[in-house]
């Protein structure tokens, strides 16, 4: 008889406790003050140049280590409008370059994705080693003056995995330790759901007439989904009820999913993981880890450059190759339903009209409340990042 697959993951306790507080008091975690916005951060240019460089200075997301497993591996993608090639390299490092050839500027891998040891540009040929990006051959060297090939390999961006996820710091910055960016805190909140020996079971990605921040308050809000998803999300998670946790920039929202509410008024000393209690880790600067019962939600949110008012949501569902098997593919797909119409249906139209509403009225406001803490966490760190940044000038 096979030993049972454990699906669950358990939440600190002491989270567990003060949620289960909350729910037998009608309480909630409270920030001391609200927080305004103003509208026209949603609508400037100049506003949204300001927060593209900031995510350029910080490790971002660009890949799940699934997507290139073997050495060998590669995929390309775009990225902030960066063309992105990123290698898993001999030694088993993920290496991300820009897909640019330092002769003319070609691009020196044009395939969605495979596995190769060097890329060539087929504008004049080109070629280069997926180990490091060293410069190898040169068609008619010498109609040319002199190469130095050591500086002519591809360019290569400060890159680091961890948990399963590919970072990388798309410009020419110093490399920054992902340990000490992410924090204790935010590792030992990863670290159960082992996404490194996960597989991307789904793979969406959608383009919005949203800016990017507008997008990921959506995914963080904790008081609409009763009115915005009636008979759907609504019915699945308690609306305005959660635990706010602090991770310097990140930050993480845990809620109770309906069936919690019951027990916790019911059970003295009821404590509940992931089957009864979902989280949404905010990785800084637009990515976030949803956890359900047995697989994570995994969005990255990206701004389009020169356009405030759009974006793009890059959404993978991830599952722990130890209990992924039909059944719970099954379920995973029937999640997926649920996401895509609250999504598509609910939360990205009403985005869209506040998206509209900034764009008619930047002049105005939108108001943050008491217990919509990790949505103005973003907006405030975010802040902060671009008024150091200002400084610095």
């Amino acid at each position: 008889m096979q030993p049972e697959k454990k699906l669950d993951i358990a939440v600190n306790e002491a989270v567990s406790q003060r949620l289960v507080t909350h729910l037998r008091e009608d309480t909630t975690d409270l920030a001391e003050h609200d927080l305004f916005v103003p509208a026209s951060d949603f609508v400037s240019h100049d506003r949204a140049a300001s927060e593209v460089a900031v995510m350029k200075s910080l490790p971002m997301v660009v890949a799940h280590a699934s997507e290139i497993r073997d050495n060998g591996d590669f995929l390309t993608r775009e990225i902030l409008d960066m063309p992105l090639l990123i290698a898993r390299q001999s030694d088993g490092k993920a290496q991300v370059y820009l897909n640019m050839c330092r002769h003319r500027g070609g691009r020196v891998e044009q395939a969605a994705q495979g596995n190769k040891r060097v890329f060539m540009c087929q504008y004049h040929g080109w070629s280069y080693d997926r180990d490091g990006g060293r410069l190898r051959t040169v068609p008619f060297e010498s109609s040319f003056e002199k190469i130095d090939r050591g500086c002519n390999s591809l360019i290569a961006f400060p890159t680091e995995e961890r948990h399963g996820l590919v970072f990388a710091v798309l410009s020419e910055q110093g490399a920054t330790a992902l340990a000490e960016y992410l924090g204790a805190e935010v590792d030992a909140q990863m670290a159960p759901w082992q996404l490194e020996a996960s597989s991307v079971v789904i793979d969406k990605t959608f383009t919005l007439d949203i800016n990017w921040k507008l997008v990921m308050d959506g995914a963080i809000d904790i008081i609409h989904p009763r009115f915005l998803h009636p008979g759907g999300v609504g019915d699945l998670i308690e609306s305005n009820v959660g635990v706010f946790k602090d991770y310097g920039r990140h930050c993480q929202h845990f809620g109770a999913r309906t069936k919690l509410k019951a027990l916790a008024k019911a059970e003295a000393g009821f404590s509940g993981g992931s089957k009864y209690i979902g989280s949404n880790l905010v990785i800084y600067p637009n990515s976030m880890m949803i956890a359900a019962p047995e697989h994570v939600e995994f969005w990255t949110v990206w701004p389009c450059v020169g356009q405030p008012g759009r974006s793009i949501t890059h959404l993978r569902f991830l599952v722990r190759d130890a209990i992924l098997d039909d059944a719970l593919r099954a379920r995973v797909d029937k999640s997926w339903e649920i996401l895509q119409h609250a999504a598509t249906q609910e939360d990205w139209p009403m985005e869209r009209f506040i998206q509209q509403n900034a764009e008619a009225w930047p002049q105005g406001q939108y108001r943050y409340g008491r217990s919509e803490l990790a949505c103005a966490h973003l907006h405030r760190q975010l802040q902060r990042d671009i008024d150091a940044a200002a400084g610095q000038a």
